[in-house]
């Protein structure tokens, strides 16, 4: 069964009359075909109205729905063969970052992801996609990797930050982090980044320092999440949809910003209605923004990586 978000009441009313029609017998006193017709050309237009204006806390439910493609779905669509690597050769494997070796469209690639899981079971083994220092230290092995195999990396970034939990700190969290980002950035092979749901905090840009920074339309990348800001700033997180409209966590509010290259189109209603098509979408915007990069020198990547990230720092708001 469809799971819809608060505001997609209106549509969740319709199309539970589309269903109840569709499981009635035939009869001479209605056309069903024509009133489901009907009715579904109203729930589309509903829909279309409801998405065409969003606001930033909706887009950050819909970031966060629980049917919207994973990273670990992603990498199932669109890398062939794929192999997974696991642990950090320190302490332990974090089941938060899933990576390994495959084929995008033919090209071989290190693929890298947080993965948040899609049911209770797998939430809780994937840390709800929240990575501890042994998660950061393996995707830094595997970008290593990467660059001794002459091997572009992808990335796929969906988590709301990194685990705060004490034996993380105890570990080196902040430090895995930081080595995590300094990978990012001195990798001598292409890196493209997509943020395919949230984006939060160092626990994020640990794996989206990248010559390409993508994110889907409806995903989320922020310094920390609107509740905790909410949080901070009121001390009441049920100010978090204030928090979330001030802090521009959009992809359209970050592009404008110059912080990401390219806003990957989701299906009407959202990538969890239509997880096929948002895939191709991102396939196709993933192999746009590699090509480019796939004849440059380690020394312009890494120069560009550079220039692009001190550029940043430099943007009046």
């Amino acid at each position: 069964m469809r799971q819809y978000l608060e505001f997609e009441k209106p549509v969740a009313e319709l199309e539970a009359k589309i269903e109840e029609l569709r499981r009635m017998p035939a009869s001479g006193e209605i056309n069903i075909a024509d009133e489901v017709a009907r009715l579904s050309a109203k729930a589309d237009a509903q829909l279309k109205s409801i998405y065409a204006k969003l606001s930033p806390w909706q887009k950050t439910q819909v970031a966060r729905h629980a049917e919207r493609p994973k990273a670990a779905g992603v990498i199932a669509a669109l890398i062939e063969d794929f192999t997974p690597l696991a642990g950090d050769r320190a302490f332990a494997d974090d089941a938060a970052v899933v990576g390994g070796m495959g084929r995008f469209r033919g090209t071989p690639v290190v693929v890298i992801g947080t993965e948040k899981g899609t049911d209770t079971e797998t939430r809780i083994k994937h840390n709800f996609g929240m990575a501890k220092p042994e998660g950061y230290r393996k995707a830094k092995r595997l970008m290593e990797l990467a660059g001794r195999f002459n091997l572009p990396i992808l990335t796929f970034v969906d988590t709301s930050g990194a685990f705060p939990g004490i034996e993380a700190e105890a570990r080196g969290q902040a430090e895995a982090i930081a080595r995590g980002i300094e990978a990012c950035l001195s990798a001598p092979v292409p890196l493209v980044a997509t943020i395919i749901g949230e984006g939060g905090s160092g626990g994020a840009i640990a794996l989206a320092a990248g010559n390409s920074v993508l994110m889907y339309e409806h995903a989320i990348y922020s310094v920390i999440s609107p509740e905790g800001c909410a949080s901070i700033l009121w001390r009441d997180s049920a100010q978090a949809p204030v928090a979330a409209e001030a802090m521009r966590i959009t992809a359209q509010d970050l592009k404008k910003l110059g912080l990401i290259d390219e806003i990957v189109p989701e299906p009407l209603g959202g990538a969890h209605r239509d997880p096929e098509a948002a895939l191709n979408n991102l396939g196709d915007a993933v192999e746009k923004a590699l090509k480019p990069l796939l004849g440059a020198t380690p020394e312009a990547l890494k120069a560009k990586r550079r220039d692009k990230f001190l550029a940043m720092g430099k943007l009046s708001l």
